[in-house]
């Protein structure tokens, strides 16, 4: 079937594949290289090479749902427009919630990561600095966001192939380091790839911006499962030469496991680029979470799910600034008070819900609007729900926790809206 032409869009429509592909590659590239190694060697030792399999499975099985839905449905917002267009208001509702909460919460563990690495020192005002000048680069438009995007990741990826190179040839790289792979407990291995999600979910950030992408129909579908692709490579690399320098143990000890990694070797002067790799990466998944969470949220805002004061888009730059402002607020007090390893729990558990919901509603479509069979999208259901009930307590606990208030607000919401309904309905029959 032909494409349709572009559908009228609220926003400016000027990304190209290219262009979306450089903003999926900035939401993953550094987030799980530079901050879920630690914790996911922490859970299952060697096997997280296992977890970093099954994660990737997941995420494949979620990018082609929400490849195929956002062709379908090419507007801002993601997985809250295709629950609520598919499944229900409350569905979709129930998924731009959990986005926007588990986002801003990795919004602020990837400010506390540029602190991390740049100096641990002044870890948070350094994490403030950076939201405010992330946010600033947001506001000027997608293609200055696309434009600074592109920079960073050229910048992370020579980073990190100095990492594989100080790894393998600094004299420590051994397979003994490895160990046995399948030695790990089922569980700590899910618990790994519940983890090391967190590191695949940046292509989402093509989907929220749905109405800034040329022929949104057939870019979309490209830019997803290209931008996987190729971090899938580059995280299977830098993991494996990471394990072979030096084992599990250190890297689940260490808050800055790549430059553990390099100190170990000859080549340890690299250290100071890894530095620079890791604040610079994670630079770039800020700047691109900060979009993709305030594009939802104008999303949201626009239907009256949350203040349309939030829906307003700024009549030059023709981006929501009101909402990136307002997630940009949040996520300065967040660094402030959060931990970086419990937010990354946290953030997965949001997200595994968000995507059950995207492969819920990919389910739903007809066969001649899917690209893929309707069983990889029941794969992804299954593996997300997997994934998210095998993550650490705290992050279980404090996830189902959050997204129940939100069911709450619905309801209560819900409710106040029938009771203005009301009144207006009595007298009209009178």
């Amino acid at each position: 079937m032909p494409d349709p032409p572009d559908a009228p869009s609220r926003l400016a429509r000027r990304l190209g594949v290219g262009d979306a592909v450089i903003i999926g590659l900035g939401s993953m590239i550094g987030a799980g290289i530079f901050s879920a190694f630690g914790p996911a060697a922490r859970a299952a030792g060697s096997g997280l090479l296992i977890g970093l399999a099954i994660a990737a499975a997941v995420a494949f099985c979620n990018a082609t749902s929400s490849a195929d839905l956002a062709a379908c449905y090419p507007a801002s917002g993601g997985t809250y427009v295709y629950g609520r267009e598919r499944l229900g208001p409350f569905w979709g509702y129930l998924a731009g919630w959990g986005f926007v909460v588990g986002k801003t919460a990795s919004c602020a563990a990837m400010a506390l990561t540029v602190g991390a690495y740049a100096a641990p020192a002044w870890a948070r005002p350094i994490a403030l600095v950076s939201v405010v000048a992330v946010t600033a680069v947001d506001l000027r438009g997608a293609q200055r966001t696309a434009a600074a995007t592109r920079l960073i990741v050229a910048l992370v990826l020579v980073a990190l192939a100095l990492v594989v190179v100080a790894a393998l040839f600094g004299g420590t790289a051994s397979r003994a380091h490895i160990g046995a792979v399948a030695t790990g407990d089922l569980r700590g291995v899910l618990e790994s790839a519940g983890l090391l999600f967190f590191a695949f979910a940046g292509y989402a950030r093509i989907a929220t911006l749905g109405e800034e992408v040329r022929e949104p129909a057939r870019t979309i579908p490209k830019a997803i499962p290209l931008a996987l692709g190729i971090a899938l490579i580059v995280y299977a690399a830098v993991a494996v030469s990471a394990l072979a320098a030096v084992g599990p143990a250190a890297l689940a000890s260490s808050a800055a496991p790549l430059t553990t990694v390099v100190r170990a070797g000859t080549l340890d002067a690299l250290a100071p680029v890894v530095r620079v790799g890791g604040t610079v990466a994670a630079l770039g998944v800020l700047l691109s979470l900060v979009a993709g969470v305030g594009r939802t949220t104008f999303a949201m805002a626009s239907d009256g799910a949350l203040p349309r004061t939030l829906s307003a888009v700024h009549p030059r730059n023709k981006v929501p600034h009101h909402a990136e402002l307002a997630v940009g607020a949040v996520v300065a007090v967040l660094v402030l008070v959060t931990d970086l390893r419990q937010a990354i729990g946290f953030s997965s558990f949001c997200v595994l819900a968000y995507y059950a919901i995207a492969n819920a509603s990919a389910w739903t479509l007809p066969s001649e609007a899917r690209r893929w069979p309707r069983a990889v999208a029941g794969a992804g259901l299954l593996g997300c729900v997997v994934l998210a009930c095998t993550l650490p307590v705290g992050s279980v606990v404090g996830g189902a926790t959050v997204l129940s208030v939100g069911v709450l607000a619905w309801l209560v919401g819900n409710r106040f809206a029938r009771g203005d309904r009301a009144p207006e309905s009595g007298r009209g029959g009178t």
